[in-house]
């Protein structure tokens, strides 16, 4: 079982990154791929998740211990798999993920990729009760001006409005406004096909690398 891996990162997609652990590459599915490939020059330590299917083995990548503990959690819901669980971490912090479970906010959680009315409900019938023990529930909780988890969610829209959210995410990551703004030339027909903001962070830190 591996629990963690510390390298550099040699190559990013979409989903995942490649990271060379002494001349090894390792695939780690992840929810900014780019984010942790903008750190090429430097060494990173991903938490790992170690999925195992029949026809594959995958690896789950996360920053911090919370998003691993978060995302065991949340596979542990009937009809949630690893890609679903991967899109809800890549669409909102933990805390507020977990604040919206702790107050049962099925219209934050509908807002998530993958995740409907039925299974919002289930997540918080599942979940609800699991999530003490996590810290990020508890700041949530604390916080509970967690109108923070009601208001901040930062997903799907498919117009320019989604292009704010997404901006929003790059400046927490960051980067400027002017070099938000530099890139939303490239992602205007993606937002207006109805791409997620999630897809507009990962494609606009794809631009920004490349300069």
């Amino acid at each position: 079982m591996i629990d963690f891996l510390r390298g550099k990162p040699a190559f990013a997609d979409t989903d995942f990154v490649v990271l060379d652990v002494h001349g090894v590459g390792y695939r780690v599915f992840c929810a900014n791929p780019y984010a942790v490939y903008a750190r090429e020059k430097e060494e990173v330590l991903l938490y790992i998740h170690y999925h195992v299917r029949e026809d594959a083995v995958q690896l789950y990548g996360f920053e911090t211990r919370e998003e691993q503990a978060l995302f065991r959690r949340l596979l542990d819901v009937s009809g949630i798999g690893p890609r679903v669980a991967i899109g809800i971490l890549s669409s909102g912090r933990p805390d507020e993920v977990a604040g919206a479970i702790y107050q049962e906010n099925v219209a934050y959680l509908m807002k998530l990729p993958g995740i409907g009315r039925k299974t919002a409900q289930r997540i918080i019938l599942d979940l609800k009760d699991k999530l003490a023990d996590l810290p990020m529930a508890v700041s949530a909780v604390a916080a509970s001006g967690a109108g923070a988890a009601k208001t901040a969610v930062r997903m799907p829209g498919g117009s320019p409005g989604t292009w704010l959210e997404a901006k929003e995410a790059l400046l927490s990551l960051g980067y400027t406004e002017s070099e938000a703004d530099r890139v939303w030339p490239q992602l205007q027909d993606k937002a207006k096909e109805g791409a997620a903001a999630d897809v507009l962070v990962k494609l606009a830190l794809k631009e920004l690398y490349r300069g």
